[in-house]
């Protein structure tokens, strides 16, 4: 029941500060926000790491109870995490309060409303990581877009309405498709269940029938493109990215360290789980494709932050780029680069929230994320620009650091 707790605790303290005084509500956040990184903590201590759980073969905190019936189709109560899932699990609780933490000092409106929100994500972010039926991960996958939308259209920057908007739409496009793929699997099968193990047990017995006339071997190479798609659009690879600059660039810093520390780890985790897993021998017959798109991301995305001014859009592209290389791990489909995607998704998030953190230090002070405009910013604050540059380093993949290990 340690999931069921974490959820029913960051639920709960998202009501609680939402209707706090305001004058309290982000203190009362940050200590309500250590309960579920308590929790998670307890988790990732108790978790038993041998066997195959990096791959998922060992389901820990598992609970399975029946739910409904739509029909003929079943749909149960399912949680549980491996090793990939509960990382994720971790990196949210702690970077949540370190967000909450640094929200003090910019955010002086509508406080309780503002870290009621992020609390509310955050107890979606960890439904992504934790179910195990489809119904209940795609309300948690969806729901995430609820208060991240909000959070960039009422607290974000000048341009805050159209940035939120064309997050939005983007993403619920990505998910429409997605969601099309993967029906359609869930169609052709005769498992009638909503069950992820189940259904990908079904698919590697070779249970997938035709639909509407379509063979098998399409239905699977099809769905496996919709879902693929729809989740790039997450990650975000080149060319689906265009979305990610302007959410960043609007949002108020604290928003872009969840932004870019964990909701872009949604799209992997969710490839890793529907294209790599489900459909494995789709993933290696695409492989030379995927593994063309992620260089492409990594370079484009490093080409672009070069290019930039603002120093939310240089770690903005530069996050692009980093996530190619996660890409480039799974689409290795080995233990090694499933061991390296995994530690630099967890390397990515704690490094990107770091960044992101610094530069709203830097713009709190300066009143200017422009790089022209900095010029002697290390004289004024040099404990900020010490940890900038550290986590630059971490961000180039400087031996020693955490971005090292998971690009080498």
């Amino acid at each position: 029941m340690m999931i069921e707790a974490l959820l029913v605790v960051t639920v709960a303290s998202a009501v609680a500060v939402m209707f706090a005084d305001e004058e309290i509500a982000g203190r009362l956040a940050f200590w309500l926000s250590l309960l579920p990184l308590a929790g998670a903590l307890l988790m990732f201590l108790g978790f038993d790491g041998s066997g195959n759980a990096l791959l998922g073969g060992d389901i820990a905190y598992q609970t399975q109870a029946d739910w409904i019936s739509l029909g003929d189709l079943s749909v149960g109560y399912h949680v549980g995490v491996d090793g990939i899932g509960l990382s994720l699990v971790v990196l949210t609780t702690v970077l949540m309060s370190l967000a909450i933490l640094s929200a003090w000092t910019p955010i002086d409106e509508r406080q309780s409303q503002f870290y009621g929100l992020m609390l509310f994500m955050e107890a979606s972010l960890i439904g992504v990581f934790t179910a195990l039926d489809f119904l209940a991960w795609f309300v948690a996958w969806e729901f995430v877009l609820v208060p991240m939308y909000f959070l960039i259209a009422i607290w974000g920057g000048p341009r805050r309405k159209y940035a939120a908007i064309k997050f939005f739409v983007y993403t619920n496009v990505a998910s429409l498709v997605m969601f099309i793929g993967f029906i359609a699997l869930v169609f052709g099968l005769p498992v009638n269940s909503l069950d992820l193990p189940t259904i990908t047990q079904s698919l590697h017995a070779g249970e997938l029938g035709s639909l509407a006339g379509i063979q098998p071997g399409t239905l699977k190479a099809v769905a496996f493109i919709a879902m693929f798609a729809g989740f790039a659009v997450k990650v975000p690879m080149v060319p689906f990215h265009t979305w990610l600059p302007d959410a960043h660039v609007e949002a108020p810093t604290p928003v872009s360290v969840i932004l870019a520390g964990v909701l872009l780890k949604m799209g992997t985790y969710a490839m890793l789980r529907f294209n790599f897993t489900m459909l494995s021998d789709q993933a290696i017959e695409f492989a030379i494709p995927i593994a063309l798109f992620a260089v492409i991301s990594v370079i484009y995305g490093a080409m672009l932050a070069l290019a930039q001014q603002d120093l939310k859009r240089i770690v903005a592209y530069s996050s692009i780029s980093s996530m190619g290389y996660v890409l480039i791990g799974l689409v290795a489909y080995n233990l090694y680069g499933l061991g390296g995607a995994t530690f630099q998704m967890v390397a990515h998030g704690l490094i990107s929230g770091l960044m992101f953190m610094s530069v709203g230090v830097i713009y709190n002070v300066a009143h200017t994320r422009m790089v022209g405009d900095l010029s002697g910013i290390a004289d004024r604050m040099p404990l900020t620009a010490t940890v900038f540059t550290a986590a630059a380093f971490g961000y180039m993949g400087l031996p020693l650091m955490a971005g090292f290990a998971g690009e080498l």
